[in-house]
C-alpha cells in the first residue's frame, strides 16, 4: 500500500501553511543588515521576503483547499462587529501612547509603545509603482493570507486537536467548547506575537474563541480576522505606526 500523500492528510493541510508562514517570518531578521547605505533588498529584506512568503503560503492554501470546510457561512455580522471591537482594543494603547504619552516611559506589556519601526513602504518613493506594489502585496498578505493560515490552524486544527485525545482532530466538531482548548489556543496565539501585542492578542483571541463556539463556522472566524486586519492596515498607513505590521 502506498503512503498517503500530504494533500490527502488533513494534518498537513491545516498545519503546513502556518508553519511555513512562521518560518518565513523568522528568516527576515537573519537576512537584515543594519546599514542604510546598502540597497533596500539588503537593509530591509522584508520587502521581498514577505511577498515571497505571501505567494508560497497562498500556493499551499490552494493546494490543500479541498481539505478545508468554511461553511456554514453564518454569523458574519457578529464576526464583523467583533473584528472591529477586537482591533480597536488591540490598537488603543499604542494610539493613546502616541497622542498622550509624551514623556511617559514605554510599557510594552500593556502595548504602550511608539510602534514606529516595522514594515515601512516609504523606503520607496510614493510616486513610483514599486511603492504601491509594496503596499498592495502587504495588504494581500495581511487581509487574505494571514486570516486563512491562522484561523485554519488555531481554530480549525489546534482547538480540535486539544479536545480530540485518542481521536483524530477532524472527529471533533468545529466550534466545540472546551476551556482547555480555549486556554491553549489563546495563550499560544498570544505568544507568537511580539510582546507589545500580547494584551491585544489575548483579547482578540478570546473574542475569536467566542465567535468560533457561537457560530461554529471557520468562515466566520476568517472573516472576523480579515475585517480586523483590513482596519489595522488602514490605521497603519494613516498613522505610520509601522511596528504593527
Amino acid at each position: 500500500m502506498s503512503l498517503p500523500t500530504a494533500r490527502a492528510h488533513p494534518t498537513a493541510a491545516y498545519v503546513a501553511p502556518l508553519a511555513v508562514f512562521l518560518v518565513f517570518t523568522a528568516l527576515a531578521p537573519l537576512f537584515t543588515v543594519e546599514n542604510s547605505q546598502l540597497p533596500w533588498w539588503r537593509s530591509a529584506p522584508e520587502h521581498w521576503l514577505y511577498p515571497l512568503q505571501t505567494f508560497v503560503c497562498a500556493g499551499l492554501l490552494l493546494f490543500f483547499r479541498s481539505a478545508y470546510e468554511f461553511k456554514p457561512w453564518r454569523g458574519l455580522g457578529l464576526a464583523t462587529l467583533l473584528g472591529v471591537v477586537g482591533i480597536i482594543l488591540w490598537l488603543a494603547p499604542a494610539w493613546w501612547f502616541a497622542n498622550h504619552g509624551a514623556g511617559m516611559t514605554e510599557m510594552p506589556w500593556l502595548g504602550l509603545v511608539a510602534r514606529k519601526h516595522g514594515f515601512d513602504p516609504s523606503i520607496f518613493d510614493p510616486a513610483t509603482a514599486i511603492y504601491w506594489e509594496d503596499v498592495l502585496l502587504r495588504f494581500v498578505r495581511l487581509v487574505l493570507v494571514v486570516p486563512l493560515v491562522e484561523e485554519i490552524f488555531w481554530r480549525g486544527f489546534l482547538m480540535r486537536y486539544v479536545i480530540a485525545g485518542d481521536k483524530f482532530f477532524t472527529d471533533v466538531p468545529f466550534g466545540k467548547h472546551d476551556w482547555r482548548a480555549y486556554a491553549v489556543t489563546t495563550v499560544l496565539f498570544m505568544l507568537v506575537h511580539q510582546k507589545e501585542d500580547w494584551l491585544g492578542a489575548l483579547i482578540f483571541g478570546s473574542l475569536m474563541y467566542f465567535l468560533c463556539i457561537r457560530t461554529k463556522s471557520l468562515g466566520a472566524c476568517v472573516w472576523m480576522h480579515a475585517v480586523a486586519n483590513m482596519l489595522l492596515g488602514i490605521y497603519v498607513m494613516k498613522t505610520q505606526q509601522w511596528g504593527f505590521w
